[in-house]
């Protein structure tokens, strides 16, 4: 299978020098993810109101899923380098497939926490080997494109499922939750049946280099590296500033400091969904060819001035201007996604050794895990003591604290790590912050 880069400069080129593999990867993420929508904002709302379990016991219930996800995911990265990402990625869709399945009839917490444990073993597995199956087939500035578009379907997937199920989803009707969670299951069908059958070549394995010193691939080996081990610490803060504090910090922050409606926060996830799926590719073009690291600075910018605009919603509590604060809070923030999303994978993904990318990304996941673990306990705990003011700074601080981080990283990595890619394959990467020019290499993957 021929593997091709691209500059990106429109979307028929873009998908014009993707290869076969590719095309079939990124043309069913949002019939994937719809599934996920349908459940994924009623979740709570099921196990409290449909399933009679606390608010209490099903918020340690969902916080479970995150927890298995974390266990699972460096044993994933292993595994993923050991039988490819093909393999890898079966077990978690299939997992996926059978946990939806049980919460659709589950009504007690044990059998919701089973259910909850397949999804957590999916959600720890798949995003390394995911990551690293798309980097076998797609390499250069398509790379990079290639994970922001797939994050542009992935919401536009999960938005369009969020849609229909709260139309469909009735309190008063369980049945029509449990549709909705058999519709999330069969969603599954479609990566399945798509590593099953037109990617049963692809495994997305890549031999050992002859000659690699015992113990070479080990996670605290790949910690030890400096690269790693900024990128590592620059993706946990960087969620649990972003990531972390949306799923407690801002639905908590908007109820009880700035005074808004369930209704305005709503929308505004919408338009979190609407700027991410609208915007996505003219940011891609934009960011072609610039240095990652300084669009992370942008990035970090952008979450700054949306948690301060969030934060002076507090002056003007359950007025107009408090519910336009909270809806631009949105806008900013997902324009800063649109920088994210594509940045980080992609340095994670030039930077690793193919035999060691399952890895590589089963690092940055379990980082990206644990802010997402940490986030909401630090939001509930300050908010739920009052401190907003002292919430917001904290972020505030935080996003300085990313801008040093992100300066610190492009000193210990390659231009071409960083982005500044030509079509010519990628240098070896150092251990240490480049002196001189690294010596070209094509450390390509066989995709057979």
């Amino acid at each position: 299978m021929s593997e091709q880069s691209t500059s990106g400069h429109s979307i028929r080129e873009f998908w014009g020098e993707l290869p076969p593999a590719g095309r079939w990867l990124l043309s069913t993420v949002a019939v994937q993810t719809l599934g996920r929508g349908l459940t994924l904002p009623f979740t709570v709302i099921y196990l409290h109101e449909v399933r009679g379990i606390s608010l209490d016991l099903a918020g340690l219930l969902m916080a479970f899923i995150a927890v298995v996800a974390l266990a699972v995911t460096g044993p994933a990265g292993a595994l993923t380098d050991r039988l490819g990402a093909r393999t890898v990625l079966l077990w978690g869709t299939s997992a996926q497939l059978v946990g939806c399945v049980v919460l659709a009839f589950a009504t007690t917490p044990l059998v919701v926490a089973v259910g909850f444990l397949f999804l957590g073993f999916n959600f720890g597995v798949s995003w390394p080997a995911f990551n690293a199956l798309v980097a076998a087939v797609v390499t250069g500035q398509a790379r990079q494109q290639y994970f922001g578009i797939n994050f542009a379907l992935v919401n536009l997937g999960i938005g369009l499922g969020g849609v229909i199920g709260g139309l469909y989803a009735d309190v008063d009707n369980p049945t029509s939750f449990t549709v909705i969670f058999l519709a999330d299951a069969a969603s599954m069908l479609v990566p399945i049946g798509l590593l099953l059958g037109p990617l049963r070549h692809v495994h997305g394995r890549a031999e050992k280099p002859e000659g690699e010193e015992v113990g070479a691939g080990s996670y605290l080996t790949i910690l030890r590296k400096p690269a790693v081990l900024w990128l590592t610490l620059m993706t946990f803060l960087g969620v649990f500033i972003g990531y972390g504090q949306m799923e407690a910090g801002f639905p908590a922050f908007a109820r009880q400091v700035s005074g808004v409606s369930t209704g305005v926060i709503g929308f505004a996830f919408a338009i979190n969904t609407a700027v991410i799926v609208g915007l996505q590719f003219f940011v891609l073009r934009w960011i072609s060819g610039k240095r990652r690291t300084r669009v992370l600075i942008v990035m970090v910018a952008l979450w700054a001035v949306a948690w301060v605009v969030l934060g002076l919603t507090g002056l003007v509590s359950g007025t107009v201007a408090a519910s336009a604060g909270v809806l631009l809070f949105h806008a900013l923030f997902a324009l800063g996604e649109t920088l994210l999303q594509p940045t980080i994978p992609a340095i994670t993904n030039d930077m690793a050794p193919d035999h060691l990318r399952g890895r590589y990304n089963a690092v940055n996941a379990g980082a990206f895990q644990a802010g997402t673990i940490l986030g909401p306990v630090v939001a509930g705990f300050m908010l739920n003591h009052e401190w907003s003011t002292g919430f917001v700074a904290m972020i505030v601080v935080g996003c300085a604290v990313m801008v040093v981080l992100s300066l610190t990283l492009e000193r210990r990595i390659t231009p071409f790590v960083n982005g500044l890619q030509g079509d010519s394959a990628p240098p070896t990467l150092p251990t240490e912050a480049p002196t001189s020019e690294m010596p070209s290499a094509d450390p390509r993957p066989a995709v057979s």
